[in-house]
């Protein structure tokens, strides 16, 4: 009696062995053909089989025979019974079964769980960094694999050695997109790191993609080796002011140059009365054309990554009368000086032409003068001469009765 049973038993393990030969998973490459065998079909007519699919092309199971018409171009059964996919896609996911039945009357079914994939090209890391400052979180890259399926992972590698986020000195921000049209997958992997200092100053990064499917060789990016260096500890701010003093008459111009010597250079910002000027980051402030406006208090405030901020001491800007104050070299006052300097150049000109005018119209007048006086002049020595030569006869005579 126990015989019969443990015999019972073994036949029945081998009855639900029968029924399921050939159940496995398949994967195969997206828009390659595809082809599932029927087990225990006859390889000629007349054949007794049939395959059901559940896909995301069907609602439901759909049933193909080889009596049946062909699904479009989706699948048919082929002569031996088998099922053939010709470009297989994503829509194909799914199961497949057939039950065959021999001449003996003897039943077999297949069953396959089918996955596709799609290998994406070599990842990059694109906008890499090629300096991190130790001490404080920097951007390494961002790291892009393109047209894979399924989506698959990337990771960051340090030195050769995984790089595990921890949201202190290394996080990853990542973000996944699919395109609507293919279904293929775009990774996006952003790395930051903090530095320690006095550590590596030339490390090695690198990235890598993992395919979603298993037996799948990673897919690496070319390494970069940005250099790591020391920051530069934020000096004493100072503010310079031009005109010195920061005295300007209305109308003139005022620079102020916040000097902030570190490494990397900070952010400027400006504070007028205590109040932070909406103006962006500048080491450089212009006020052109002051007016009363613009008199008060004025200080920038550095901001460094690693040292904080620091405030320079506040300088006041006043409004002075022009006169009451000598303008200096290069000083605010200089462009109204400038004007009326013009204006006197430009009237002492007129006025030596004036004088220059009047100069040679004298002397003209003085020649023509002279040239009137000089015929009468002649007109006088010659009635002189008349009358000389005819008071001599007189004197001939008069001396010839004498005698």
């Amino acid at each position: 009696m126990a015989a019969g049973a443990t015999a019972g038993t073994w036949l029945l393990v081998l009855s639900l062995w029968g029924a399921v030969v050939g159940s496995q998973n398949i994967t195969a490459r997206i828009g390659e053909p595809l082809v599932l065998n029927c087990k225990g079909a006859p390889k000629k007519p007349p054949q007794q089989l049939e395959w059901k699919l559940n896909t995301g092309r069907t609602e439901a199971w759909k049933i193909l025979s080889p009596q049946g018409s062909p699904w479009d171009s989706v699948a048919r059964v082929l002569p031996n019974g088998s099922l053939l996919l010709p470009a297989i896609g994503i829509q194909d996911e799914g199961t497949f079964r057939c039950r065959a039945t021999n001449r003996h009357g003897k039943e077999t079914k297949s069953n396959y769980r089918v996955r596709v994939y799609q290998i994406p090209g070599k990842p990059e890391i694109i906008d890499p960094a090629s300096e991190l400052m130790a001490g404080v979180p920097n951007k390494v890259g961002t790291c892009v694999s393109e047209g894979s399926y399924p989506e698959g992972t990337l990771s960051w590698h340090l030195d050769g050695k995984p790089l595990i986020p921890d949201g202190k000195g290394v996080s990853v921000k990542e973000q996944i997109r699919r395109n609507p049209e293919t279904g293929l997958f775009t990774l996006q992997s952003e790395l930051m790191v903090t530095p320690a200092r006095g550590g590596n100053a030339h490390p090695t990064f690198s990235c890598s993609f993992s395919p979603g499917i298993p037996r799948r060789r990673a897919l690496n990016t070319a390494p970069i080796q940005p250099s790591v260096w020391e920051p530069v500890p934020l000096e004493e701010v100072r503010l310079v002011v031009e005109p010195e003093g920061g005295a300007v008459v209305r109308g003139g111009t005022v620079t102020l140059t916040c000097e902030a010597p570190a490494q990397p250079p900070p952010q400027i910002h400006w504070v007028k009365d205590g109040m932070p000027l909406p103006l962006p980051p500048s080491p450089i402030l212009l006020l052109p054309e002051v007016g009363p406006q613009d008199q008060g208090t004025y200080s920038c405030v550095a901001t460094h990554p690693s040292h904080g901020s620091q405030e320079s001491p506040a300088i006041s800007i006043s409004i002075t009368e022009t006169g009451e104050e000598g303008p200096t070299t290069g000083s605010v006052g200089g462009s109204g000086l400038g004007t009326l300097a013009l204006a006197l150049g430009i009237l002492g000109g007129l006025g030596i032409t004036a004088l220059l005018i009047g100069i040679i119209m004298w002397r003209r007048r003085r020649r023509q003068g002279e040239e009137r006086k000089a015929p009468e002049n002649q007109e006088e020595e010659e009635e002189r001469a008349e009358l000389n030569q005819s008071e001599e006869p007189e004197a001939a005579e008069s001396g010839t009765g004498g005698s």
